[in-house]
């Protein structure tokens, strides 16, 4: 039987680390990875990044529901934690772009679980 990509990522994490491991909860990876993702629009942001560059005007009209000021604490946030890059261009007016970074894009695996979760989820509510 083939195995899911929901199988394969569990098996990758079970080898990586144990409920043992969050014992200490500051040397617990789940809690580390929660601290630097977790909120409601780092992984939106996040999403909407992967494997490709947007301007600031961009994630904001492909996430309408965020402030101005949430997108740009939550980019700043992201820039600190090297999950995104910033690149400002010397020009008149300003253009800023995000690119995530490689190891933001190590997060993709987990980000398609994610989508595919919340799928099977609102399919099960609107019943």
């Amino acid at each position: 039987m083939a195995e899911t990509k929901a199988q394969a990522a569990k098996n990758n994490l079970d080898a990586l680390i144990s409920p043992a491991d969050c014992d200490d909860m500051n040397e617990c990876p789940v809690a580390t990875a929660i601290d630097v993702i977790g909120g409601k629009w780092k992984v939106i942001i996040l999403y909407h990044l992967r494997g490709q560059t947007q301007r600031f005007g961009e994630l904001k009209r492909s996430i309408p529901r965020i402030t101005q000021k949430m997108l740009t604490n939550q980019l700043r946030e992201l820039e600190r934690d090297k999950l995104v890059t910033r690149h400002v261009y010397a020009q008149v007016p300003p253009k800023v772009e995000y690119t995530s970074t490689e190891l933001a894009e190590k997060l993709n695996p987990a980000l398609d679980l994610l989508c595919a979760w919340g799928s099977e989820y609102q399919l099960a509510h609107q019943e």
